[in-house]
């Protein structure tokens, strides 16, 4: 027995809020796509001067406003003066009062990165010596909380709407278009519109908080919306509505005019009802008397007109829909991953494509399910119907894997990247459920070739005897017994249009394995939803590993120069040291060698260190005489990372010296 409908719905809705809220949570944690690549000062040092300005790299453009980057006191208080500066190479500064005094000092940063998701964080660096502080760091991560949460579901539910919406028309202009005219497809397209107007416009709500304070009750924040509509993200959510004024349109047209225009012709017998669409509608005998006959001059004349003004209707409608839907996908692409790092000018059209190639796919899938379980029994779809939504869904496919594989090789940089980050495995689950919907497609598309029209006589049937039963014009004068009369009529209907369904086995085992695909899909646009706010593969690999050789140079730094300064006795090596070899302040020392590897009293020791390409230096510095071949110096200041040249003098008389370089990379 096959099962009823609601079961099924309600098993989707489940499993549609089991797959968003798992997802959803566990990616907004991971949504920072910019990282600290680097600080001056650095986290944790201590310099003996209080700096004029604070700055950081992080590993992409960042936006920022007046209260991004902030500087406080061991108290808590704001020791910033004025707002941050761009210093260039992603590097951004901000000023400090003057005359600080010592103790530790807390420099916090709340920024958008360039694909519109909050980064936010916090590091320390003392003056003269570290101190206790009282400054107190939320725990929460940028994009987080509740704000985070609704933010991540009005996301889904965009892409739900944007899916069934594009999906639901392009399945009945390309596929079924009588189907402009049956009221559960005009219902599932009109949801679709509905849904992604509704999330756009909390998105756009949302925006200021979760990229900011992450407060619900900054939600309504006049101020903050305009800040928002100022954004390249509040642009892109303009456009959206702007856009989403014009499919309103479209959509009037579609199950208006058009939908009138269709059954116009085919009540007075256009090309839209051929011999195949007569049998589904009226049985082989009927269909075959029809053809027999023919109409006279006049009906093929008005039948003509008709579709004329069909096909014309027809073709503006696709290509008025397909820029819309275009220009809906751009949205998406203009303001996020396409938009920004590798190649955008190729990367936005192909996210274009890669959306609608997902919404064709995906939102004729759903189309398809209504139509096969909601389609009134006299007017079931045809096995041509379903045949061309599988050509099209093949199509979709074949554009789906190449623009997949285009930004796949585009966000993960490396094959390391697709089992070692977040990005790369949550890629490969969607792979993976791509997979799964292509082999049920493949299944579906066997029932299609298998399914045989059958069921259309009985509708037939089902239709005279619904006229034979159904309650006359002049009901009782008993307003309740007409309702009782109304609700058993409407449920021996209901009994008759799902018998008439379930007729055909071939149609039952599609509705199934389209059923299944639904499932799958749900899943995968949760998967998706995610892999959008998800840090790509490629920019946390380099963050990574800009992390790591930042590390790597905040070790010791030693180096090893010959020297010959010419006179008798006058070669040996000098080592200089440097701890921690970052920017702030370090301890260094200098060891003067004989070529046997004995300590050399030598006079003096000079060294100077210059940052040739930011025309810093030379820094001159004089280290003390510790003992026999030993001089040190403290405090020795880097203003700032970069490839250094430090340049060591060293005199073996009152005439003989010799200066020696070496290039070493510092903080």
């Amino acid at each position: 027995m096959t099962p009823t409908i609601a079961p099924r719905l309600r098993t989707l809705l489940l499993l549609f809020l089991a797959v968003t809220g798992a997802l959803l949570a566990g990616a907004a944690p991971a949504s920072a796509h910019a990282a600290l690549t680097g600080s001056n000062p650095t986290q944790g040092s201590v310099v003996d001067k209080a700096p004029e300005q604070v700055s950081l790299t992080f590993s992409e453009q960042v936006s920022l406003n007046d209260d991004s980057l902030q500087v406080l006191d061991p108290k808590g208080g704001r020791v910033d003066a004025g707002g941050a500066s761009d210093l260039g190479g992603d590097t951004y500064g901000l000023k400090l009062r003057p005359g600080l005094p010592d103790g530790t000092y807390t420099v916090t940063y709340q920024v958008v990165s360039a694909d519109s998701h909050p980064v936010a964080g916090a590091f320390t660096f003392s003056i003269g010596a570290p101190s206790g502080t009282s400054v107190a760091l939320s725990d929460q991560a940028a994009g987080g909380g509740v704000v985070g949460f609704l933010y991540g579901a009005g996301r889904y539910f965009s892409y739900a709407g944007f899916i069934v919406l594009v999906g639901g028309a392009a399945f009945v202009l390309a596929c079924w278009q009588r189907g402009a005219g049956i009221r559960p497809l005009q219902r599932l397209v009109v949801g679709g519109w509905l849904t992604l107007t509704a999330a756009t416009l909390a998105l756009l709500l949302l925006r200021g908080s979760y990229v900011g304070s992450g407060k619900v009750g900054d939600i309504f924040d006049l101020n903050l919306l305009g800040e928002v509509l100022g954004t390249k993200s509040g642009a892109a959510l303009v456009s959206r509505l702007l856009l989403l004024a014009a499919a309103a349109l479209f959509i009037a047209v579609l199950f208006g005019a058009y939908a009138r225009r269709d059954e116009d012709e085919r009540e007075a017998g256009g090309p839209e009802t051929g011999a195949e669409d007569a049998i589904t509608e009226a049985g082989v005998a009927e269909a075959g008397v029809t053809a027999a006959q023919g109409p006279g001059a006049e009906d093929d004349s008005e039948a003509a007109h008709l579709a004329a003004e069909k096909n014309d209707l027809t073709f503006g409608l696709a290509v008025g829909g397909a820029v819309v839907a275009a220009g809906l996908a751009a949205t998406w692409a203009m303001a996020e991953h396409a938009s920004t790092g590798l190649q955008p000018g190729i990367a936005m059209p192909v996210d274009v494509l890669h959306l609608l190639a997902v919404a064709t796919w995906l939102g004729g899938l759903a189309a398809l399910v209504t139509a096969l379980f909601r389609a009134p029994a006299d007017t079931p779809i045809e096995a041509s119907a379903v045949r061309r939504f599988s050509r099209l869904a093949f199509c979709s496919v074949l554009v789906l894997v190449g623009t997949g594989i285009y930004q796949s090789w585009r966000q993960l940089g490396s094959w390391s990247a697709l089992t070692g980050t977040s990005y790369g495995r949550l890629l490969l689950v969607k792979i993976g459920l791509v997979a799964v919907l292509v082999g049920i497609a493949w299944i579906s598309r066997r029932w299609t070739g298998r399914l045989a029209e059958t069921t259309a006589p009985e509708a037939a049937v089902v239709v005279e005897q619904r006229s034979a039963v159904r309650t006359p014009a002049t009901v009782p004068a008993d307003s309740r017994r007409a309702a009782q009369l109304a609700r058993q009529q409407a449920a021996l209907d209901s009994t008759r249009d799902k018998r008439v369904r379930d007729a055909d086995p071939h149609r039952s085992g599609l509705r199934r394995s389209v059923l299944a695909e639904a499932g799958v899909a749900v899943v995968l646009l949760a998967v998706t939803t995610a892999l959008t706010a998800t840090e790509p593969g490629r920019t946390a690999e380099a963050a990574r590993q800009a992390t790591a050789a930042a590390s790597q140079r905040s070790g010791p730094l030693s180096l090893k120069m010959p020297f010959d300064t010419g006179g008798e006795d006058g070669k040996g090596t000098v080592e200089v040291t440097l701890d921690p070899a970052r920017v702030g302040g370090n301890q260094m020392h200098v060891f003067v060698l004989r070529p046997n590897g004995k300590a050399f009293d030598v006079p003096e020791v000079k060294v100077a260190f210059t940052l040739t390409a930011k025309n810093v230096g030379p820094l001159p510095v004089t280290p003390d005489r510790v003992a026999t071949g030993h001089w040190a110096a403290s405090g020795v200041q880097i203003p700032m990372a970069g490839q250094w040249k430090i340049a060591v003098t060293v005199r073996t008389s009152d005439i003989d010296q010799a200066t020696v370089y070496k290039n070493a990379q510092i903080g």
